[in-house]
């Protein structure tokens, strides 16, 4: 007998980890996709093997990643279904993602889509009405199952041909998640995620710089993306765009988003933020952003005091300590740089 197989979206938090046990369970052989994008994930690809077997150790779940910025950043300048309270597109976003996933299904041989969603769960991509829409917008309309919730839905061809068992897929509903911790526990799975805080499109700081990003620039770029979401956001005045990391744990990842005619600065003397200074050839918005680096480092016992901050061309040079060149200067005034904030 040929083995059925499923294609699972696979978000990593507790709905989509047990959706795909239930299928497991039934015999069905489960290839998981994490889709990723500036907004969601792309940190993964640097470490994506890593991933890949720290899924399949705690989860036994077999998974790959896949990129989906280009289509996703096309899509987000205007969704077909609107914005939801910020600037998420979570419908379009649903179905561009299962439109990508049913491209897949011929790689894996797969006969059927499979999901984690639950109706009741999400108020604007979980209502009932708006599953249906996502699956006819998807062309997934009779090939996605969403085993949590599946009793409560039209049977799809993969019940109606034998090929996956309805009574043993389940009529979850609603925000919370007794069930799910309860499957969970059937499966001897206890580490899984805590509910996160959602996509960066729902935040509401993080998505009016994106919205605004959108507004002035016609060519969206990735580097771009990533950087606006990291950090202390600045518009110097000559053009130079400043991100600063706002703690310790920040900066290394503030350092990794360099690109090839980036600055990055950081203090000499005593410890503060590490900054990128991106489209700042005017000397003056150099000068700017060493004033706002030791600004935010921090003080000394003494109060504000003037300090070198080191201008590295790229993060090797910053790891070797290799400055291009230092700037001597005092913290800049707050009522200076409050407008240039982001």
């Amino acid at each position: 007998m040929t083995e059925t197989t499923a294609l699972a979206l696979f978000s990593g938090g507790l709905d989509s980890i047990v959706s795909c046990r239930v299928m497991m369970e039934q015999g069905v052989r489960v290839k998981a996709v994490k889709f990723v994008s500036p907004f969601f994930g792309y940190e993964l690809l640097a470490r994506e093997q890593e991933h890949i077997e720290e899924v399949r150790n705690q989860y036994g779940i077999d998974l790959c990643l896949r990129d989906v910025s280009a289509q996703y950043i096309k899509m987000l300048r205007q969704p077909p279904h609107g914005y939801g309270k910020n600037f998420n597109p979570c419908i379009d976003c649903k179905i561009l993602l299962f439109t990508e996933a049913k491209k897949m299904m011929a790689e894996f041989n797969a006969s059927l889509l499979i999901s984690g969603e639950v109706i009741g769960q999400r108020p604007m991509s979980q209502r009932k009405d708006t599953l249906r829409l996502i699956e006819r917008d998807s062309g997934c309309r009779g090939i996605l199952l969403r085993p949590l919730c599946a009793k409560s839905q039209p049977p799809t061809q993969a019940e109606e041909d034998g090929l996956v068992d309805r009574d043993r897929l389940h009529d979850l509903y609603g925000r919370g998640r007794q069930g799910q911790i309860a499957l969970a526990a059937k499966f001897g799975i206890d580490d899984f995620p805590a509910p996160a805080g959602g996509c960066v499109l729902t935040d509401p700081i993080k998505s009016k710089q994106i919205s605004r990003y959108y507004d002035e620039e016609a060519d969206i770029q990735i580097p771009d993306l990533l950087m606006m979401m990291t950090g202390r956001q600045f518009t110097l005045p000559n053009g130079g765009w400043l991100a600063m990391g706002r703690e310790a744990d920040e900066n290394p990842k503030v350092a990794s988003l360099a690109e090839a005619d980036d600055l990055l600065l950081q203090m000499e003397e005593r410890p503060g933020p590490t900054a990128i200074l991106r489209r700042g050839s005017h000397p003056e918005d150099l000068k700017y952003a060493a004033g706002l680096v030791v600004r935010y480092a921090r003080k000394s016992s003494s109060g504000p005091t003037v300090g070198t901050v080191n201008i590295f061309t790229d993060q090797q040079t910053l790891i070797d300590n290799e400055p291009m060149k230092q700037i001597l200067t005092e913290p800049l005034a707050d009522e200076i740089f409050k407008p240039w904030q982001r």
